[in-house]
């Protein structure tokens, strides 16, 4: 269970994204989102989120690596990446043994 997050007056929190990455999938992982994400909603703190399909990465010149496996994302709120991470118990993909990224966006 999340707790919920206070927004201080005239404070505005920093968002991040968790990127969910394609390690692991099931079917009960795909059961799970809903729940999840009504405890991120219920805490004040979910800004967003989607799935994500195949890509590619284009680059003028030169080699280019191969887009990263990430299949989704949350954006969320927390005041720093310690409670962002702790935002990161009952995700889906975290629970099942999968990776997680978490990432900062810059206000700039």
């Amino acid at each position: 269970m999340l707790a919920k997050l206070e927004k201080r007056t005239g404070t505005t929190l920093p968002d991040f994204l968790l990127l969910m990455h394609d390690d692991l999938t099931s079917p009960e992982e795909t059961a799970a989102w809903g729940p999840y994400l009504a405890e991120l909603r219920k805490a004040g703190v979910f800004e967003g989120g989607s799935s994500i399909g195949k890509g590619d990465s284009v680059r003028k010149s030169g080699a280019v690596a191969p887009p990263a496996a990430i299949v989704g994302f949350v954006r969320i709120t927390a005041p720093s990446l310690e409670a962002a991470k702790a935002l990161v118990a009952g995700n889906p993909v975290y629970e099942a043994g999968g990776t997680v990224e978490i990432r900062l966006l810059d206000e700039g």
